[in-house]
């Protein structure tokens, strides 16, 4: 599917469809996406131009002994990095079991469209929503947070969401308030998860460890990284 959307075979031209189906089919380990994802890179063909993520699959094609991939990785030199340029696309193991309606299809593909727009990790955006709401819209807890990203009302005005229980603003003033979040600590993914359920001002008052109501757990599956936050966010969220 990949080559058909970045080509037009078939289906309307589409190379953000085409980078999607490249990475998730590249995260499986398939070979030939691993060079065409390197190949979008180096050329531009409808993403940026990025030499850093282009030698990062192109010198996992030229291991795999891709004689072109390793032509191409010679003519861009330099060393490879950590980038892939798939974080925008949801490859979370459990979203199959979980998201088995259209409904909650809909929300992932949402949030792997807005995750470019906020520039944030869609499997991150994704554990949260599990974490948060359990992908139900019309969650609201005793405490005022509501829909999938569990705002309260002063977050959601101050991120200016107009309507709470719209999807899209919903998502929209989660990602926005979780993307302040990392700014504000400097990046650090553990203070901004614990700011993100208890409130940036409870992280500062514990020196970033906010004790979280209900001791919230997340798994290490749910999203690289995550087993490092907070111990009351470190175990397993029931799958």
């Amino acid at each position: 599917m990949g080559v058909a959307y970045e080509n037009g075979e078939g289906v309307s031209r589409s190379p953000r469809e085409a980078r999607s189906w490249y990475c998730r089919a590249a995260i499986q380990g398939l070979e030939d996406a691993w060079y065409n994802l390197g190949w979008m890179y180096v050329n531009g063909c409808g993403v940026a131009p990025d030499d850093d993520v282009a030698r990062y699959w192109l010198k996992k094609s030229a291991a795999a002994g891709n004689a072109q991939a390793a032509q191409v990785l010679k003519m861009i030199g330099g060393k490879s990095g950590a980038r892939n340029g798939c974080n925008y696309v949801a490859t979370l193991p459990w979203l199959k079991q979980r998201c088995t309606d259209p409904d909650c299809r809909n929300i992932v593909r949402m949030v792997e469209n807005l995750s470019q727009e906020y520039d944030l990790d869609a499997n991150l955006v994704l554990s949260v929503i599990r974490f948060e709401s359990g992908f139900n819209v019309r969650a609201h807890s005793p405490k005022g947070a509501s829909g999938l990203m569990q705002l309260i009302p002063e977050t959601a005005v101050r991120f200016g969401v107009r309507d709470i229980w719209d999807v899209e603003q919903n998502i929209r003033g989660g990602m926005a308030y979780l993307r302040w979040l990392l700014a504000y600590f400097k990046g650090d993914l553990v203070k901004a998860l614990a700011g993100y359920n208890a409130g940036e001002r409870r992280v500062l008052q514990y020196g970033g460890g906010a004790p979280l109501p209900g001791n919230p757990r997340l798994r290490e599956t749910d999203h690289p990284g995550l087993w490092q936050v907070l111990p009351p966010l470190r175990s397993a969220l029931a799958g």
